[in-house]
């Protein structure tokens, strides 16, 4: 049986952010590119230090109708505790994860650097792949 690895399905042209980006121009960028969120990695080492995704933007929508406060920086919204996933996870691992977790996406590390990221919707792709040789 062929495996299937999350590098052969992953994405690696990312949309990323830096804590310091405006979340204003953050959540433009998101919604400009359709999609529902982006790692956010530190600005001299590129290594992720967060997740910033529709929900965490939700945030910022509340901040400035309730307390009519700036909308700030992605460090202010984003999430850090993030969860990711190695390039050599078979796919079959990482569809029982995100039933198990309920994401959207994970980060994809190598030897602690960011290389790429893996949806739902790459995970259905393999498996329409795989059904189909």
């Amino acid at each position: 049986m062929k495996s299937l690895k999350v590098r052969d399905y992953m994405s690696t042209e990312l949309v990323t952010f830096v804590p310091t980006d405006g979340v204003m121009q953050a959540m433009m960028a998101l919604l400009e590119r359709g999609i529902s969120g982006a790692p956010v990695v530190d600005a001299d080492s590129r290594a992720l230090v967060g997740m910033l995704s529709e929900v965490d933007l939700i945030g910022v929508v509340l901040q400035d109708t309730y307390y009519n406060e700036p909308a700030g920086i992605v460090a202010d919204y984003m999430q850090s505790e993030v969860e990711s996933v190695g390039p050599d996870m078979d796919i079959l691992s990482l569809a029982q994860q995100f039933v198990r977790h309920h994401r959207r996406r994970y980060p994809v590390l190598e030897h602690g650097a960011l290389i790429g990221q893996i949806s739902r919707r790459d995970v259905l792709r393999a498996a329409m792949q795989f059904s189909s040789d």
